[in-house]
C-alpha cells in the first residue's frame, strides 16, 4: 500500500497532487512529498523493515513509488556503519555510502526520481553533476530503458566521466562550475525536451536521501547518534534525513527530545552555507571562485539554502569549513590508523569532527556518525 497523499511548497505549504509532473514550486522553492503518517502508524510495525533484504527499498510505506515492481534494482543494501577503533573508538562512527551500487550515496536518490519519473511517462532525464550523480543517474536510467544525459564542470574527476558513458548517459563538459553546467541543462529542457532533473527541482530525489535517515534509525534501534556531521554540497541528503526523523517523530517511533544535531561540512573554499549560517540569514549567497579538491561539495549555490539552514537551526547544529590540507590529513589518517578508504568529502567529515572537539562544541564521549558519500577508489589519491 501507497501512503503517498500530496506535494507540498517547502515555502509557503500550497499543496499539489502527486500523481502529475512537477518542477520547483510557483513560488521557486523545492517541493516536498507528504503522507498519511496517521495511516502508516495504525498499519506498519516499524520492525518490519528489519526483516527486508533489499537495501534502501525496504523503507516502502515511507517512499513515493506506485509500482513497485517496476523500480530499477541494481543490488542495494544497508550500508555498513564503522567505528574508527583505531582512532577514537566506539563512538565515533562511519556510514559508508560507498558501498552502495553506483560507489556512492547518490545511488538513494537517483534510484527513486528514475523510478517516479518513468511512473510518471518521463523518459529523457538531464541534470547538471559533479560526478557521483552522473553516474548513478546514468545506471539507474539506463536499467529501466530511459535516456540521460549530464553536463559537468570540465575538471570533474575522470572516473565519473568515464563511469557515466560506460552506463549509457550522454556526457557534456562545460568550463565553470556546477551552477553554469544548470544553465546549460536549461537549455536542453527548452531546446531539446528533456526534463530538468537538477538537485531538488524535482520533489523525489530527495525521498531517496531520506532513507539515509530512515536507515539510520533502524541501525541504531530507534535511538539515533548524538551528532550527524554530513558533507554539504546541493544538501539532499541533510535536507532529507531531517525530514525522515520529523517524520519518525510523528509515528512515535523517535523521540524527539533526542534526534541528533546535524552538521553541515563544506571546504573553505567553497562554503555558503556555513557562511550564512554563521551569519544568522536565511538565505545563502552565491560563492565566488569555488575552489576544493572535494568535487562533491563544490556547490557555490543551493537551490535548498533555506532548508539546509532551517535543519542546522532546529536541530541546534552548526556548520564547519574545513581546509584543503586539513581534509588530506583527515584522508590520510583514516586510511592509515583505521584501514578504511574514504572520499575528499567524507574525509572533510572528520577534519570537521577535530575541529568541533578542539572547539568544545562536541564531547569526545558523543555518540558521532560521519558520512562517507562515496568510495575513496572513485578519485585520485593524496
Amino acid at each position: 500500500m501507497n501512503y503517498l497523499t500530496h506535494l507540498e511548497c517547502s515555502l509557503n505549504g500550497e499543496t499539489y497532487p502527486f500523481d502529475q509532473i512537477h518542477g520547483l514550486s510557483p513560488a521557486g522553492r523545492p517541493l516536498l512529498a507528504r503522507y498519511d503518517l496517521a495511516a502508516v502508524k495504525a498499519q506498519v510495525d516499524r520492525e518490519v523493515f528489519a526483516t527486508r533484504n533489499d537495501g534502501f527499498w525496504a523503507y516502502r510505506e515511507l517512499l513515493p513509488i506506485q509500482d513497485w515492481p517496476g523500480v530499477p534494482r541494481l543490488g542495494e543494501i544497508k550500508t555498513p556503519l564503522i567505528p574508527l577503533n583505531n582512532l577514537h573508538g566506539e563512538q565515533l562512527i562511519v556510514k559508508d555510502e560507498g558501498r552502495l551500487p553506483t560507489g556512492s550515496f547518490k545511488s538513494r536518490g537517483l534510484a527513486l526520481a528514475v523510478a517516479r519519473a518513468r511512473e510518471l511517462g518521463i523518459s529523457k532525464l538531464a541534470m547538471p553533476t559533479n560526478g557521483n550523480a552522473g553516474a548513478a543517474l546514468s545506471a539507474y536510467a539506463t536499467r529501466i530503458g530511459m535516456q540521460s544525459i549530464v553536463v559537468c564542470p570540465a575538471d570533474t574527476p575522470q572516473i565519473n566521466i568515464e563511469e557515466t558513458r560506460m552506463q549509457g548517459g550522454q556526457v557534456e563538459l562545460l568550463d565553470g562550475y556546477i551552477d553554469d553546467c544548470g544553465k546549460r541543462v536549461r537549455e536542453l529542457v527548452a531546446e531539446q525536451g528533456w526534463f530538468d532533473f537538477s538537485t531538488l527541482k524535482e520533489p523525489y530525489r530527495l525521498e531517496g536521501k531520506k532513507t539515509m535517515g530512515l536507515e539510520l534509525a533502524e541501525q541504531f534501534g530507534w535511538k539515533l547518534p548524538d551528532v550527524i556531521l554530513y558533507p554539504t554540497g546541493g544538501g539532499t541528503g541533510l535536507i532529507g534525513m531531517w525530514k525522515a526523523f520529523q517524520e519518525l517523530t510523528e509515528l512515535g517511533w523517535l523521540d524527539q527530545a533526542k534526534l541528533p544535531r546535524m552538521v553541515a561540512v563544506q571546504a573553505e573554499g567553497c562554503a555558503p552555507i556555513v557562511k550564512a549560517f554563521q551569519e544568522g540569514k536565511d538565505e545563502a549567497e552565491r560563492w565566488d571562485d569555488a575552489q576544493t579538491l572535494a568535487a562533491g561539495i563544490r556547490v557555490p549555490m543551493a537551490v535548498g539554502d533555506r532548508l539546509m539552514l532551517e535543519t542546522l537551526r532546529e536541530s541546534n547544529g552548526t556548520g564547519v569549513a574545513v581546509s584543503e590540507a586539513e581534509i588530506v590529513s583527515a584522508w590520510k589518517s583514516i586510511s592509515q590508523r583505521d584501514g578504511l578508504l574514504m572520499c575528499p568529502e567524507g574525509a572533510a567529515t572528520y577534519a570537521a569532527y577535530l575541529k568541533l572537539l578542539e572547539q568544545g562544541w562536541l564531547d569526545a564521549d558523543e555518540q558521532v556518525v560521519l558520512f562517507n558519500c562515496a568510495t575513496g577508489l572513485k578519485y585520485p589519491l593524496p
